[in-house]
């Protein structure tokens, strides 16, 4: 009887890959690298750390060396030894990789995040290594240290879980608990209960969503919104940001801007506390640091006064930001002795009466005004008044760390007429003190950092 095949066409599921990703195992098997460069050094390093029994041949192989070897590699000096390698490799039935000769390899090395036994290979098909260099920096600031060790867990749990759990949703809800953990919980429980696991009380997490740039994030910060149910954020909040949030993630608006309709504090404890005691991970998004002018205080207040477990996650705030931007130190030794943040206006809107004024005319204080667009010109008149220069160093920055960045510097008595010509759409942070002159604006013009 003749056997017939056909050939299928390639699935729809899955677009074409330039190589297939595959995961050898070498432990204890025979591995021939030759070259004397430190390219070759380091793959005979990783070949090791894979449990290879690695041979290190520096230069003037022979076909016989290459006997019994499950791979071989070589840093050849030029296209002719490669393919004359791979040709001794191909007789001895070993796989071959020639080093940046992807033309004389059966495989390539690509680069790697190692959370072992979590492995995550990179390739670009040899075209960008340093793309893929970059892409494994991103990655590795995704991935918990200790996710290895939950991993570890996972494999010598697996036989027992399959013997008390029957397949389906009891073993899947199990696992996918397990894998939540291994994100959020930096240590390793020393004994995990094979049962089907209870839903974990809901809690809160306060986290410093920075001015905008979302490459100002913590690390902390995005391992809080890759695990999130809930994500409560402000509406200064940037789209970046919200993109590297847990895509599953529920996304709620509970913004508070001057001047416009907002959401009650009263409103957003009474949404935070119910969301929580529904069992959710909530995470309550604030621009900047929740610590700084982001009404944190009541709302910790709130949660602990009703039971809730909460946790803040600090973030980069607004002015040290903008300092960095510019290129200000703002406790230069030379000219300030001490920085203060205040709010450039009060609960009703107008300029706060009830600040120290004249402690903050110091002179050798840089000032940082939060919020200071609509009242930085009456804010600049009080200071006179109290008897700081008219001369001062100033900055205005709108829309700090964003696309829209706006800037302008001068001096203290211009501050109210450049806020004017500026405009207070975005939010603005005022920057007052002898620290500003230095700032990296030309003086007297509005700058667009875009």
């Amino acid at each position: 009887m003749t056997e017939t095949r056909s050939i299928l066409p390639a699935p729809q599921r899955i677009g074409p890959l330039a190589k297939l990703p595959v995961f050898l195992d070498l432990q204890g098997r025979r591995v021939v690298v030759v070259g004397d460069t430190p390219a070759a050094a380091w793959k005979a390093e990783l070949l090791a750390a894979a449990g290879a029994d690695v041979v290190c041949i520096a230069r003037g192989w022979r076909a016989e060396d290459l006997t019994g070897a499950t791979l071989v590699v070589i840093d050849a000096a030029d296209a002719a030894e490669a393919a004359a390698f791979r040709a001794a490799a191909k007789a001895a039935g070993a796989i071959c990789s020639a080093i940046d000769k992807p033309d004389h390899c059966d495989v390539q090395f690509g680069a790697i995040v190692n959370r072992s036994p979590v492995v995550i290979g990179i390739s670009t098909d040899g075209a960008a290594p340093i793309l893929a260099q970059a892409i494994r920096r991103r990655i590795e600031t995704l991935l918990p240290a200790s996710l290895g060790a939950w991993a570890s867990v996972a494999k010598r749990i697996r036989k027992k879980m399959a013997e008390r759990l029957p397949a389906g949703g009891l073993r899947r809800a199990f696992w996918e608990r397990f894998a939540e953990r291994a994100f959020i919980e930096p240590t390793v429980p020393t004994d995990i209960e094979i049962a089907p696991m209870k839903s974990a009380g809901g809690h809160v997490t306060l986290v410093g969503a920075g001015p905008g740039d979302a490459e100002l994030l913590t690390l902390k910060a995005m391992r809080a919104l890759q695990s999130a149910d809930v994500i409560l954020f402000d509406d200064l909040v940037s789209d970046e940001v919200l993109e590297l949030a847990r895509r599953e993630a529920r996304r709620m608006m509970v913004g508070k801007r001057g001047g416009r309709v907002s959401c009650q504090q009263e409103d957003i404890n009474a949404l935070m506390i119910k969301l929580a005691r529904q069992g959710k991970r909530v995470v309550r998004l604030k621009s900047g640091d929740p610590m700084v002018f982001g009404r944190a205080g009541e709302e910790i207040a709130a949660l602990e006064s009703a039971g809730i477990p909460v946790a803040v996650v600090p973030g980069i705030t607004a002015a040290l930001a903008a300092a960095s931007s510019l290129g200000v130190s703002l406790t230069h030794r030379d000219t300030a002795h001490s920085v203060r943040f205040v709010t450039g206006h009060s609960r009703q809107g107008a300029l706060p009466d009830d600040l120290d004024w004249r402690g903050l005319a110091d002179a050798e204080t840089s000032l940082m005004v939060y919020m200071g667009g609509r009242t930085g010109g009456a804010f600049a008149a009080r200071l006179m008044r109290e008897g700081l220069p008219a001369s001062t160093p100033v900055v205005a920055v709108s829309a700090v760390s964003r696309r829209d960045e706006v800037r302008w510097t001068g001096l203290l008595s211009e501050l109210g007429d450049a806020l004017l010509r500026m405009g207070v759409e975005q939010p603005v942070l005022v920057g007052i003190g002898q620290v500003f002159a230095t700032a990296r604006v030309a003086a007297g013009s509005i700058e667009k950092v875009a």
